[in-house]
């Protein structure tokens, strides 16, 4: 757990960090919604600026919010704190401002500085700011990923950035094997984790191989060609039905022009780089696929025996927003960075879990029904953020994440 200056440092860089996200932005994109699980950019900023207002502020009697009525504007889910403005119409919220919501920042931010330079906080404060820091590169990475939608949604394709990238080829796809062996998975020893990481337990594995890279456009790009989404036999039912009835034909930003596959990027619409991981495909997607290629996903177990110890190799978010590049290592490469890997596992709690208590309780434990779980980071993952123990969790139909592949085999 970060003590002393340590908490107070790693409080205002994080909280510059979200503020540079926002650089390229004009006034006006801070405010688009363009679907309802992409949040506008100010909510994002005002959202991580509550946590500290509510959880830590509001615990100190001197302290004077700058409004109360964003007590209930910017909870997203916390029903243990009070009523929350609804999320489908953040959109429709020119008010307040982003120079109020900036100010807002700012008010917690002093704030917060004069608490974090007592010698005389609570022992247990500063587990809940790291814990509020952490929830902050959470949004983060969904500030990227909603800014990315929502302007993705515009038809002129605006550019988030202007950034060159470098252009590798990706190293030949081949699997690694694994023996069975009884594992032990979930965070465990110092650092920080959350509770849905705990507690560390045994888990038998069989033989399995874990595919040696991400999935590719190009590899993905077969799939679409031999009439993968016009196959009922490869997908689940639910999945089936989700592609009849939303008219999916390739991942989310795909569009045929000219003969040539484009997408759009935070650079842009540009043409698929092939090399590339494919990513904002779904569960159901990648399941299919899997089929496809007469493979699986992995499970959860898997992926983090697999992971546990090998260095974050792929690309991740580090103050450069850019969407996922191919992979220039070899044998078992790019688990951490530039997608999130949908797992087979369901997201459930780990035997003995108990949330935290409180309110603070409602972040992770809530939503274990109806998700999946995607292990190792993104390319809008903050390198600070990510470990081999992390679950991540969306619903199966979800695409807007940079989601992507890896495949698995039994041995």
């Amino acid at each position: 757990m970060m003590e002393g200056p340590a908490v107070l440092e790693r409080y205002l860089q994080t909280r510059r960090a979200t503020e540079r996200l926002c650089e390229p932005l004009a006034v006006e994109d801070y405010v688009v919604q363009a679907m309802p699980d992409a949040s506008p950019a100010k909510w994002h900023l005002a959202h991580v600026t509550w946590f500290f207002e509510t959880f830590v502020l509001r615990e100190d009697p001197e302290y004077r919010p700058l409004d109360e009525r964003y007590a209930v504007l910017f909870n997203s889910y916390y029903n243990g704190v009070g009523a929350q403005f609804e999320r489908v119409a953040r959109g429709t919220l020119s008010r307040p401002t982003v120079a109020e919501i900036i100010a807002y920042r700012a008010h917690v931010d002093k704030a917060m500085t004069a608490v974090l330079e007592r010698a005389d906080h609570p022992a247990d404060l500063a587990a809940v700011v790291e814990l509020g820091l952490h929830h902050e590169q959470q949004h983060q990475e969904l500030l990227v990923t909603d800014l990315k939608y929502n302007l993705g949604a515009n038809p002129l394709r605006p550019a988030y950035h202007r950034r060159s990238r470098p252009r590798r080829v990706a190293p030949p796809h081949s699997f690694v094997a694994f023996d069975a062996d009884v594992v032990e998975i979930g965070h465990a020893g110092p650092g920080f984790a959350f509770d849905n990481e705990r507690p560390r337990h045994r888990v038998a594995l069989a033989p399995y191989s874990l595919g040696s890279r991400l999935v590719t456009n190009a590899e993905y790009l077969e799939f679409i060609e031999a009439g993968g989404y016009r196959q009922p036999d490869l997908w689940l039912s639910d999945g089936w039905r989700t592609v009849r009835e939303r008219g999916w034909q390739a991942p989310l930003y795909w569009e045929a022009l000219d003969g040539q596959w484009h997408t759009y990027t935070l650079a842009g619409a540009a043409p698929v780089e092939l090399d590339a991981p494919v990513v904002h495909v779904s569960y159901y997607e990648a399941d299919a696929y899997a089929r496809w290629r007469r493979a699986r996903l992995p499970t959860e177990a898997e992926w983090e025996h697999a992971a546990t110890g090998r260095p974050l190799d792929g690309h991740l978010l580090d103050d450069a927003p850019d969407d996922p590049r191919p992979t220039s290592g070899a044998g078992l490469s790019q688990l951490f960075g530039d997608a999130w890997e949908w797992t087979a596992s369901a997201y459930l709690p780990y035997p003995g879990f108990r949330p935290l208590t409180g309110a603070l309780g409602e972040y992770n434990g809530k939503f274990m029904v109806n998700q999946m779980v995607l292990r190792g980071g993104s390319c809008a993952t903050p390198r600070s953020h990510i470990r081999a123990s992390y679950r991540n969790f969306f619903p199966p139909d979800a695409r807007w994440q940079f989601s992507g592949i890896r495949l698995a085999l039994d041995s």
